[in-house]
């Protein structure tokens, strides 16, 4: 796996896998994108009914792109009887 580190003036570094091109988030970084707050996203994998993520060590958390995508296309609904989010 080839890592490289994008950074933005001000703005926390990304990882980005070059092999596959996959964003590393901090759990800061995907609740922002997916536009929930750190708090919503640490219940939900407390509650284990959020998106994939991976436990580093401690309190370092990071979560894929992909798996954030893959996990707001699962809750994707046509009507509100589709059945409880």
């Amino acid at each position: 796996m080839l890592l490289t580190t994008l950074t933005q003036r001000g703005e926390p570094a990304t990882i980005v896998d070059m092999t596959t091109n996959h964003s590393i988030l901090t759990r800061e970084e995907a609740a922002d994108y997916l536009g929930v707050t750190v708090d919503t996203l640490a219940a939900h994998a407390t509650r284990g009914t959020g998106p994939q993520y991976a436990k580093l060590s401690g309190r370092a958390v990071r979560y894929r792109r992909e798996d954030l995508d893959d996990w707001v296309e699962s809750k994707l609904r046509t009507s509100t009887k589709d059945g409880a989010v």
